[in-house]
Order: C-alpha cells, then structure tokens, then sequence
C-alpha cells in the first residue's frame, strides 16, 4: 500500500469531518430512522425511505474517509527548499499565452481543491511545478489542452 502526502492541517480536516460525521450524522439519521419507524408501515415510508437513503450516504463517507485517513502520511512542508516548488509551497505562476496569473499551492491528493488555490501534486499541473524555480517555464498537458506556464514566485 503506497502512502498518499497530505499536509497536517489537511490531515485535521479530514479527521474533523470523520468526528462530526461519527458524532453528530450518524445519531441524528438514527433518530429518524426511529422516528420514521414509529409512524406504521415502512413499505410505503418516503420518510423511512429518504433516512435510509442518508444513513447509507453517511456511512459510505465515513468509510471513506477512515480509508483515506489510513492511506495518509504526513508530511512537514520544508524551509530548506533551496529556491525550488515542493510539497506545501504556494506557486505563483503565469499562463504565457492569456497572461492570466494564479497561484497554487501544493498539496496531497485528499487536500486539493482548485476553487480554494490547492492543487495536487500528483496532478499533471502539481508534477510539472515539483522542483522548478523561480523565472522556469514550462509546457503542461491539462484537460483544457496544452499550457505553457512560466513559474513567478515560490513561497514555502
């Protein structure tokens, strides 16, 4: 089994939403199950049906979730980076031919998220910043197409 990086504060999240899922969802569609229950005949409950429904939901992300959990190592991002992107830095680039800038930054697989600026490092875009500097450009691959991209600023 190969361990997928995840920062410690994604790590937090994760076991976060585990807890409140464990202590608070799983009681609470318990409690309408019950509830639905009470009410007579189930074989005709949209109630029931519609709990039931939840209830599977709720325990397919707590599975979910405690997988992912044990698949994770944390990873420390590093100060000794010697001017180059790695695991935790925030990468400020540039779309060469829109002149759109972004910044990323880089993190596991179970973190990342676009529309908050997290990008993997597994992904095409994450692979192609790993160990670049400052003023490299690069050529990237993505679902939209080819991008070529030039590497602005580095902060880790």
């Amino acid at each position: 089994m190969s361990r997928v990086p995840i920062t410690k504060e994604g790590f937090e999240r994760l076991k976060i939403e585990l807890q409140r899922l464990q202590r608070d969802e799983r009681p609470m569609v318990i409690r309408a199950i019950e509830e639905a229950r009470s009410h007579g005949d189930i074989s005709e409950n949209a109630e029931y049906e519609a709990a039931k429904e939840k209830q599977a939901m709720i325990e397919g992300r707590i599975q979910d979730l405690c997988q992912k959990m044990g698949e994770c190592e944390i990873v420390e991002p590093s100060d000794n980076d010697n001017g180059r992107a790695i695991f935790g830095s925030t990468v400020v680039v540039e779309d060469t031919e829109t002149g759109e800038v972004t910044s990323y930054r880089l993190v596991g697989p179970y973190e990342a998220d676009v529309q908050s600026g997290t990008i993997s490092v597994v992904s095409p875009l994450g692979k192609a910043l790993i160990g670049k500097e400052e003023g490299e450009e690069i050529r990237v691959q993505t679902p939209k197409g080819v991008r070529n991209i030039e590497v602005l600023e580095i902060h880790n």
